[in-house]
């Protein structure tokens, strides 16, 4: 049965997937393919993209991890159909609002006798975990509070020792289920131990509160970081004792670094803030990680709708993706090649003077559009634009030199007459002194902009502010076969 949102007009079928991010940093780029898959997922199958903010860490969950985070992916165009700011019945959408369900969950567990509390220190927990190693065993909880007697229990609690509640795994059990991505999976009860599902501060533990409210809010199928992979057999547990119903999961493989380590700060930029200051457009790295450990014949930039139909999880890979700048700027370029002139303004816009003419900027932008990747890539020819005559270096100077003063005299006057027409400029320079291809051309590239190369000479003449053109080109026009170039300093 479909159902349809009443802001959006989205139809839905009842299920849901989710993204569920800690508030303890900030968004990673691993998190934020996760985030990604979850959203395409969810649009694929006509379902519900649900956003969930898992901070019960009350230590480390920060308000400001929690605003980057939705302004993150707001920027990547992941739009949620429930979450913060759009809440429904099945809110509320942070976990440190839900303790009351969590509490009524609790309760039921333990009068089930499923779930008992745990007086064992710390140090108490460490030391039978280093015996068990010592012997060769796993470590795992030895069971050491699970018989005790409910007057035992009562006099611990009236004497104030703290207690976690954890829950009591049945023995003898297989856990089987079905991963999305890695196929059949077995685990044995026997290996996993009972475990902490309410911290001794009262506050619920991952493995409950993540189930739960995957529950609780609908989710009939996610993708997770396979490093979750083991905990799937407890949340089964757990949503079986209450008799809640299971989504389907699956566990995507990590991103590794050039060196094979998983991905962080040590590379380099590691989370989405870092590359949208850098100036990456949210498509261009929204159709990189749709690439990171996703196979797809689909090679061309795509809008998230075109992802979204693109989107398999049979194509999702089990080995580590390894994270490439260099294939990430493949896909900048392309999505910088597709902005219009206002939006390369916009984009562009800490690289320009302040106060700039609009049609400067616009002219400046569509010059040097062509050859950047990054907003950094077009300052330096801000400054050969907007800034004095350029020097030239060695090779420039006998360049302009070679091409003589009658050359740059005829360009010069073509330009006062002409103004920005490179057409007019170059047949003048060529009728005054026969040079044409690179011998026409390079001069004057290195008289205006002082390089030998860089965007093409015709939208960057309408770039230069008016009167500069003539300025720069008349500077070579006097006494070229002796001497030092009037660019050169001796200093």
């Amino acid at each position: 049965m479909a159902e349809m949102d009443r802001t959006t007009g989205r139809t839905f079928t009842r299920g849901a997937t989710r993204f569920a991010p800690s508030p303890t940093g900030e968004l990673h780029l691993g998190n934020a393919r996760t985030a990604l898959f979850n959203y395409l997922l969810a649009r694929r199958a006509g379902e519900r993209f649900v956003l969930r903010v898992e901070d019960t860490d009350a230590g480390r969950s920060r308000a400001e991890y929690t605003t980057g985070l939705l302004a993150d992916l707001a920027w990547l165009g992941l739009e949620w159909d429930a979450g913060p700011g759009r809440e429904d019945e099945l809110g509320p959408y942070f976990q440190s609002q839900r303790g009351a369900l969590y509490a009524q969950r609790f309760a039921e567990l333990e009068r089930q006798g499923v779930a008992y509390p745990c007086f064992c220190t710390p140090l108490e927990l460490e030391a039978a975990r280093h015996a068990q190693r010592a012997s060769g065993r796993a470590p795992r909880y030895p069971g050491t509070c699970r018989e005790l007697s409910a007057g035992e229990r009562e006099r611990r609690r009236t004497a104030g020792v703290p207690a976690t509640l954890r829950f009591r795994v049945p023995s003898g059990r297989r856990i089987e289920f079905t991963d999305l991505v890695h196929g059949a999976q077995s685990f044995l009860s026997d290996d996993i131990g009972d475990f902490v599902i309410r911290r001794a501060d009262g506050s619920a533990a991952f493995f409950f509160s993540n189930a739960v409210d995957d529950a609780a809010m609908g989710v009939s199928q996610l993708l997770r970081g396979e490093d979750h992979l083991t905990n799937t057999p407890r949340q089964l547990l757990i949503l079986e004792a209450l008799g809640l119903p299971a989504p389907c999961y699956g566990h995507i493989a990590l991103i590794l670094g050039p060196d094979g380590a998983p991905l962080s700060k040590r590379h380099g930029a590691a989370s989405v803030r870092q590359f949208r200051d850098r100036g990456y457009r949210p498509e261009a790295l929204v159709n990189y990680l749709f690439r990171l450990g996703h196979s797809s014949p689909e090679h061309d930039l795509l809008g998230i709708e075109a992802l979204a139909a693109a989107f398999d999880v049979h194509h999702l890979g089990r080995s580590p993706a390894h994270f490439d700048e260099q294939q990430l700027r493949v896909w900048q370029k392309a999505a910088v090649q597709r902005l219009s002139v206002h939006e390369t303004c916009t984009w562009l816009a800490a690289q320009l003077p302040a106060g700039l003419d609009p049609a400067a900027a616009q002219a400046f932008s569509a010059a040097v559009l062509p050859n950047v990747v990054l907003p950094e890539d077009a300052r330096p020819w801000a400054q050969i634009i907007f800034g004095p005559p350029p020097i030239l270096d060695a090779e420039g100077e006998q360049i302009v030199r070679a091409a003589g003063g009658a050359f740059f005299a005829a360009a010069a006057r073509a330009a006062t007459i002409n103004g920005a027409d490179l057409a007019a400029i170059t047949a003048a320079a060529r009728a005054a002194s026969g040079a044409k291809g690179a011998q026409l051309y390079r001069p004057l590239r290195f008289a205006l902009t002082g390089l030998g190369h860089g965007p093409e000479l015709a939208p960057l003449l309408q770039a230069i502010p008016p009167g500069q053109i003539e300025q720069r080109l008349a500077r070579f026009a006097h006494a070229p076969e002796a001497g030092v170039s009037p660019t050169t300093s001796k200093q």
